[in-house]
């Protein structure tokens, strides 16, 4: 492998400035591989890595995530009833516009940029720093999940105020006529609250997703990809299983986030509740009564089946880009090390 050659060469050149010291954290089996050489994958690198992953992950699913947001409403229109994604896309490009299922992807895009740079970045450092205590820089499960939580906190911080605007426009007759009167109108009607107004519960749900996520996508890696070189098959697959595992076990929060978010008249209603729906507690009460155990996994399949493939592109395109412009700046260095 080119990377692995070139990290060799850095690794002398190194050796030659430092009085020989080690260049790799890993498990010293000098595989040199990219993910355990902290010093050669800089923290510009992994957030130049996860902006491009994090919108190309949020660009080529979009329109699936806007029939997403319309299917969860408990108490939708009439013509925005949909039995299926499929279906549901083909109604709303027929009845709605070629482009009605891409309304809002501007803001998603300007908020995913960022927030996905934050989330990977702080991820690969608090995962190094916290495997060094509790494993003395082995791979640690326990540091995954909670790097990832930590992650999350920073991703969500900056990706709410996106996501409240791309839902508002996504609705099915949004009263917006665009991304800037979305904010405007936000803005003078419900203040700068409106924007951060669900944050808690996004992390009520975000953390024990991403926790899932990042152990059972550090634990894919370790079966299909223990020397963890760059395997585009073996992050695509990891991806893919994290995303699915993680969406089924949080989707009991998913439905009560849904449910805060949507704030369901009819629901509401049924259930004698005056004003706003607020809490968590209150509203896996309410669920449960409305429906019962189950009510808790509706809409399981169709969140499994969204976050497979937008978790793979993200891991894949992640990866990728760590890994290619690592290489260039080991082959840079190893070419200046040679002069």
């Amino acid at each position: 492998m080119e990377l692995r050659a070139a990290t060799m060469e850095m690794a002398e050149v190194g050796e030659s400035q430092d009085g020989g010291g080690s260049t790799s954290d890993g498990d010293g089996d000098g595989d040199g591989d990219y993910e355990s050489l902290p010093p050669h994958v800089s923290m510009t690198t992994h957030m130049t890595a996860g902006a491009v992953a994090g919108i190309l992950e949020h660009t080529v699913m979009y329109p699936v995530d806007s029939v997403k947001t319309r299917m969860q409403s408990l108490q939708p229109d009439p013509k925005a009833q949909y039995r299926g994604v499929y279906e549901a896309l083909k109604r709303i490009i027929q009845t709605e516009g070629l482009f009605r299922p891409l309304r809002g992807l501007n803001i998603t895009m300007l908020g995913a940029g960022p927030a996905h740079a934050l989330y990977f970045a702080c991820y690969e450092q608090a995962k190094r720093s916290l495997s060094d205590v509790f494993q003395n820089r082995g791979n640690c499960h326990l540091a995954n999940g909670l790097a990832g939580s930590i992650a999350t906190v920073l991703h969500d911080a900056v990706m709410n105020p996106a996501e409240v605007v791309k839902q508002r426009m996504q609705m099915y007759n949004s009263p917006y006529r665009g991304l800037w009167d979305c904010v405007q109108t936000l803005t003078r009607t419900e203040g700068p609250r409106a924007f951060y107004r669900s944050y808690s519960t996004q992390l009520t749900m975000n953390i024990p997703f991403q926790a899932v996520h990042f152990i059972t996508y550090e634990l894919m890696q370790e079966r299909l990809n223990p020397h963890r070189n760059y395997h585009p098959g073996s992050h695509i697959a990891s991806g893919a299983v994290a995303g699915a595992v993680s969406a089924a076990i949080t989707t009991p929060l998913d439905v009560c986030k849904t449910l805060l978010n949507t704030q369901e008249n009819v629901a509401l209603d049924s259930m004698r509740v005056s004003g706003h729906l607020t809490g968590m507690a209150n509203a896996f009460r309410t669920v449960y009564q409305l429906g019962g155990p189950a009510a808790f996994f509706k809409g399981v399949q169709a969140r499994v089946i969204y976050q497979m493939p937008s978790t793979a592109i993200a891991w894949s395109v992640y990866e990728f880009f760590k890994y290619f412009m690592t290489k260039q700046q080991l082959e840079r260095a190893a070419a200046k090390g040679s002069l």
